[in-house]
């Protein structure tokens, strides 16, 4: 799965819409109308990515001692992550957006 597919994806779980477009610039969707519109990026944006796993509210655990993450949702099984130190928020965010993509692809 591409990074536009996932972000649609999740977008469709969260009920984020109207989608008018992927920026493949910036890794992110137009969300909104041609008037108004604001970019989604929860791969880059730690606070999309937040409002996303609260909206979802799927259950996030940090094993400080093996350096992972896990995000899951009861029924959509769990997207592991392992934690570098430089990105550690971009593979939690990662994460996140990916349990997010396999709720959305269950729904109509």
């Amino acid at each position: 799965m591409n990074d536009q597919q996932l972000l649609e994806r999740a977008a469709r779980a969260a009920g984020i819409g109207p989608i008018l477009c992927y920026e493949k610039a910036r890794n992110c969707l137009r969300i909104g109308d041609r008037k108004q519109y604001r970019l989604w990026r929860p791969l880059d944006d730690d606070g999309d990515a937040l409002r996303l796993a609260v909206a979802l509210l799927l259950d996030i655990e940090w094993w400080s001692s093996i350096q992972c993450v896990t995000v899951q949702r009861r029924g959509f099984g769990e997207t592991i992550a392992w934690l570098g130190e430089e990105s550690r928020s971009g593979a939690l965010r990662r994460a996140i957006t990916g349990v997010a993509a396999k709720i959305g692809i269950t729904l109509p």
